[in-house]
């Protein structure tokens, strides 16, 4: 089975530099770059599959945002915000060379895109948008919060597996194979056992929103995501405790005015690994 090449970047944050990992498949010389950008806890190899649909047509790059999976660790926890990120890839695209690139973000990652999205000169020429939007529900949040920087260690990876299906329902349904798939890159062996991949502190910001942050976080998002001019697709689990029916349809009639597409049986977030979601995904990305 095809794997990918893990490279790393240097980028700039308030304290120094850091290494940005990230994993690149397919012909390095091929113009045409698709990024795939991960969720808050998640890591660049949740898009494997995803990557092995499309690597005939594009050079694929799936990078660990800071603080996960293979990338550094930042000295101060409040870099992980949004800027920072946005920041990251910015230097990451410079880096590969790239003058366009199309996106593919699942919830954080596709934030990460909407911003980059919406700045003047943006390289990005496709957007998808993988069931996130400017309105984030609270009690989405509150869901989250109930584990994210929580100090966890496994026995086992079949250990670890099971307790991250428990929190991961609206992924939706996966083959056991899939899901430790999904699982060992989420891992960090430590002695004789594992952790998670990426740091604690991702959570000190996420744990110091307020309503006023939050209300504040709203407006900026609607106001980038109303900059956007390239065609954009919407995904949403049509159960998701996110990403809700009534901000997705208000993504289609202001902005770039994103196509929705539906997923049934799945929440936040859809992973992109089901022949179907791919099959929503390629069509999109390489209509003309």
């Amino acid at each position: 089975m095809q794997q990918p090449r893990l490279e790393h970047v240097q980028c700039l944050d308030a304290r120094g530099l850091h290494r940005m990992a990230y994993w690149e498949w397919g012909d390095a010389d091929n113009p045409r770059l698709l990024v795939c950008a991960h969720g808050l806890s998640r890591q660049g190899r949740d898009f494997d599959t995803l990557a092995r649909a499309l690597v005939p047509h594009y050079r694929v790059v799936a990078p660990d945002v800071v603080g996960r999976g293979r990338s550094d660790w930042l000295a101060d926890p409040a870099g992980y915000q949004l800027p920072g990120y946005v920041g990251d890839m910015v230097t990451l695209l410079a880096r590969l060379n790239a003058d366009t690139v199309h996106w593919v973000g699942t919830s954080m990652g596709g934030l990460i895109g909407l911003g980059l999205a919406s700045l003047a000169q943006s390289p990005v020429r496709k957007l998808v948008l993988n069931d996130v939007g400017p309105t984030i529900q609270a009690e989405a949040l509150a869901r989250i919060g109930t584990y994210l920087g929580l100090p966890m260690r496994w026995q086992s990876i079949d250990e670890a597996a099971d307790y991250m299906l428990s929190i991961s329902q609206g992924f939706g349904t996966h083959t056991r194979e899939q899901w430790m798939a999904l699982t060992e890159p989420m891992l960090k062996a430590e002695g004789d056992g594992f952790k998670p991949h990426y740091d604690p502190a991702i959570a000190v910001p996420f744990r110091a929103l307020t309503p006023q942050l939050a209300a504040l976080g709203e407006a900026a998002l609607w106001k980038a995501y109303d900059a956007i001019s390239c065609p954009t697709l919407l995904l949403r689990g049509a159960d998701s405790d996110l990403l809700t029916r009534e901000t997705a349809l208000a993504m289609t009639q202001r902005g770039p005015k994103a196509r929705l597409h539906e997923f049934s049986n799945v929440g936040h977030a859809p992973m992109l690994t089901s022949p179907e979601q791919i099959e929503v995904v390629r069509e999109f990305l390489l209509s003309p």
